[in-house]
């Protein structure tokens, strides 16, 4: 775990951000995540609606559906406010 941890860490420090996917770990730029739409950066992070609910007998799924409620409205306001640029 120690090894894992720190890749996750030394990977951040660059600017990039570790996700588990299916097919394994995945090694993306911190900055393609965020311009995505709400919808990919939220599946990307396990976090979409659909896969929050499945896990609904653990209680950490209360903070994962506060935290895509939040990613949704700051994408919503950073739209809005490049619209207005």
């Amino acid at each position: 775990m120690k090894a894992l941890k720190d890749k996750i860490l030394e990977e951040y420090k660059k600017g990039n951000v570790v996700v588990s996917t299916f097919d394994g770990l995945k090694v993306a730029p911190l900055k393609d995540i965020i311009d995505q739409p709400a919808d990919g950066l939220l599946y990307d992070l396990n976090r979409d609606e659909a896969t929050i609910l499945t896990f609904i007998d653990d209680p950490k799924w209360v903070n994962d559906y506060a935290c895509m409620a939040v990613i949704r409205g700051l994408k919503k306001q950073i739209d809005q406010l490049k619209n207005k640029l």
